[in-house]
């Protein structure tokens, strides 16, 4: 049995979309176990189990693999996957493919600054495999980012416990040929869309970069001025990234084959 893990987060818009997804992709047998804060019951009765949660996104993640290990085999599949991401092809060839090599396969966004961790957004190991290395979704493992700065995030100790388990994973990298955007809108491995900050604001790494956020607190009036052209670039940034995933997000409802415009 595959158990697909997945998190949605005081919005229900992604819920349909990604269950009917996941319909059309996959040709074995699999149940959907969800985090479902801030939703209304009615719109979660379509998931297989329902776990009640609350708190940060890797706590929940990690409670959905402890709730799927209370009631599955070792050898069966953990498929975790973010609310706003689903399968655009069946997974499971490539998945498989991976798991001959390697007892873990997920999504790596080296676009990210070079992001090295495993990514939640789509990510495939067996039960017993992720017990067996204590597998964690927590942040705390820290690494130095290609600017230089030393920084953690969602996968960080899960990185950790592969590395100290001496385990190889096999990542998913951005496979798309057009890029609306740095970060957003991504398709991995030619088999997952992510669509990326579902759930959140609308802003990533490279919009602060380009805003130049991120530089030491201004000490002088002309560098308050810089501070204050710099948080209008990041919230025009923000703006322009919420109309462009609105006008998106309405392409999907329309058409199920939406991603060709990015392969």
């Amino acid at each position: 049995m595959i158990h697909i893990a997945t998190v949605h987060h005081q919005s229900d818009r992604w819920i349909d979309i990604q269950l009917d997804y996941l319909a059309r992709a996959f040709a074995e047998p699999y149940l959907v176990w969800a985090s479902c804060e801030g939703i209304d019951e009615s719109r979660t009765k379509r998931f297989d189990r329902v776990i009640p949660s609350l708190g940060p996104h890797p706590g929940k993640l990690n409670l959905l693999a402890l709730a799927i290990a209370q009631e599955a085999p070792e050898d069966d599949l953990i498929v975790f996957l973010d609310g706003d991401a689903f399968p655009i092809a069946d997974p499971m060839p490539v998945v498989r493919s991976a798991l001959a090599r390697t007892p873990l396969v997920a999504i790596r966004r080296d676009e990210n600054a070079g992001d090295p961790q495993p990514h939640p957004s789509f990510c495939v190991t067996t039960v017993g495999f992720w017990h067996r290395i204590g597998g964690d979704w927590s942040r705390g493992h820290t690494w130095k980012r290609a600017d230089g700065a030393t920084v953690t995030d969602t996968g960080a100790n899960l990185m950790w416990a592969l590395d100290q388990n001496e385990e190889q994973w096999t990542p998913l990298l951005r496979s798309n040929r057009v890029d609306l955007h740095p970060l957003f809108f991504g398709i991995y491995g030619g088999i997952v869309y992510h669509h990326g900050a579902g759930f959140r604001r609308m802003i990533s790494r490279a919009d602060l970069a380009a805003a130049g956020r991120g530089s030491k607190a201004p000490t002088t009036a002309f560098a308050r001025f810089v501070d204050s052209a710099r948080r209008l670039l990041t919230t025009r940034s923000e703006r322009g990234n919420r109309k462009l995933s609105d006008e998106i997000f309405q392409q999907i409802l329309r058409d199920p084959a939406f991603y060709r415009q990015f392969q």
